[in-house]
């Protein structure tokens, strides 16, 4: 499958969009003045430890500590030997080496390890571990058992820690294996050079920027374009593709043509469309997403969509696309955590069978770690997505003034009832002459209608002169009473 990686490039933001089969699947953005900490390394001084919890609050110099769980700390396996409670590994003060491995989301401060690891492209390397993995999407077992042995004969003989080979090391050569090592080496040393001497909640090592991290994480042998708008951003990227990849240097292109970048793909259009609850199918259905703090909900409907056979069979053709679609908009809009999809309700067993099938095969490019667990008793399929940064709705929107976020709003006719229970209020416990009450046009339009007789009603009985003023600047559920 041939993908293209298109990259933007402003004084104040770039953005990432990859491109499969000419749509959009995944979008990034990264902001300079708010920068993702994933994979950053810290030396972390412990602000306090909660053995109710099993965590401790780690100071790594931001507004927020950061949060580290008993089962992220590392420790040595020894058989036989229980796990040790939080409060005997850390006590207030101590400083430690931790790397975050999720960004501050919402409320939550960053999440903690003290198991340490530092990407390269080819390797991961685990300076604690002794042990080396491959990564499940390399299945070959020929190809697996030929990267084991090349790497094992490139380590240097003193070499104490473990290693990861990722996907992207697939037909990977022993020189490239031995020049990401040598990489991966260098980087540690530097690392435990400046936690000898570094003072707490001091940074150590910061991960790439997004545009070297799409070249190192992203970029595949069916790549076929990464194109770049901005000439200096191209100049560093290729400059890291000679001297580390220099297979894909040819894929590099600068392009800084009008229409922009984005705008000239539609993907400007895909991020809008990505910010809407509601997503259309092409057979006339449509799914509904709603993202809350503890999950995400999506819901099935069949809408306009009537089918040519059977009702079931229709339910079926729509779930069936459904589970396609919902793929690419968890991977569009970074949706993560806990995640339920409503299908539309199925009799025959083998649809539902088939559905889940098409959901796994789906979601099986995910770069993000995805669980699916199948249908609950309540008919929902439920599927965990690994959260490490902030969806796109959270990167780039805030919850609304007027709503405060709900998603809805108070009705005229509700606030014209608030405001008259809030008149009797301030007549009850003022004796001034006079009211004034401040509202929405809305409202006031509402209240004065002469077919509800709201105002004349609620003023009747107050025996003082009361004024209704319209406010432009109020949204329709503010008002103000004023004695």
């Amino acid at each position: 499958m041939s993908e293209d990686i298109l990259i933007n490039v402003t004084a104040h933001e770039t953005r990432v969009a990859v491109i499969e089969r000419g749509a959009a699947q995944e979008i990034h953005f990264e902001r300079n003045a708010a920068r993702g900490i994933v994979g950053n390394i810290y030396l972390g001084s412990v602000v306090r430890v909660l053995p109710g919890m099993q965590s401790a609050f780690i100071s790594i110099g931001g507004e927020r500590a950061a949060f580290l769980h008993v089962a992220d700390i590392w420790r040595l396996a020894v058989e036989d030997q229980p796990p040790l409670a939080i409060e005997q590994q850390l006590s207030a003060g101590q400083t430690l080496l931790v790397q975050v491995i999720k960004d501050p989301i919402g409320s939550k401060g960053a999440r903690l390890t003290t198991q340490l690891s530092i990407a390269g492209r080819l390797l991961v390397y685990l300076p604690q571990e002794q042990h080396i993995g491959i990564s499940q999407r390399i299945v070959d077992e020929a190809e697996r058992e030929r990267l084991r042995q090349a790497l094992a004969a490139c380590l240097p003989q003193a070499d104490s820690g473990g290693y990861i080979l990722r996907t992207m090391a697939e037909g990977a050569s022993a020189a490239e294996l031995a020049a990401d090592v040598d990489y991966l080496h260098k980087t540690w040393y530097g690392i435990q050079q400046q936690a000898a001497t570094a003072s707490a909640h001091q940074l150590l090592y910061c991960d790439f920027d997004l545009s070297l991290r799409v070249l190192r994480d992203f970029v595949h042998s069916q790549q076929q374009r990464i194109i770049v708008d901005e000439l200096q951003t191209y100049t560093r990227l290729q400059q890291f593709a000679v001297e580390f990849m220099p297979q894909i240097s040819a894929q590099l292109q600068l392009d800084e043509a009008a229409p922009p970048l984005f705008e000239r793909y539609g993907i400007e259009t895909e991020i809008e469309r990505a910010l809407a609850r509601r997503v259309e199918l092409a057979c006339g259905g449509y799914i509904v997403i709603d993202q809350t703090e503890a999950l995400v909900t999506i819901d099935v409907n069949t809408g306009g969509f009537v089918g040519d056979h059977s009702f079931d069979e229709t339910i079926y053709q729509t779930n069936l696309e459904a589970a396609t679609v919902i793929a690419r908009q968890l991977r569009l809009r970074n949706l993560g955590g806990m995640i339920m999809i409503d299908f539309i309700d199925m009799t025959p067993e083998e649809h539902r069978t088939q559905v889940l099938e098409a959901l796994h095969q789906a979601t099986a490019t995910d770069r993000t770690r995805l669980m699916i667990h199948g249908f609950t008793q309540l008919g929902l399929v439920e599927l965990t997505r690994k959260r490490t940064r902030e969806s796109l709705s959270h990167v780039l929107c805030e919850p609304c003034s007027r709503c405060a976020g709900r998603g809805e709003m108070k009705t005229a006719q509700t606030m014209c009832f608030e405001i008259i229970r809030e008149l009797h209020k301030v007549a009850a416990r003022s004796t001034a002459p006079a009211l004034r009450v401040y509202a929405a046009p809305a409202v006031v339009a509402q209240l004065q209608d002469p077919q509800m007789q709201y105002w004349t009603h609620a003023t009747a009985s107050l025996s003082r002169v009361v004024t209704l003023h319209s406010e432009t600047s109020f949204g329709q559920e503010q008002y103000d009473v004023v004695a």
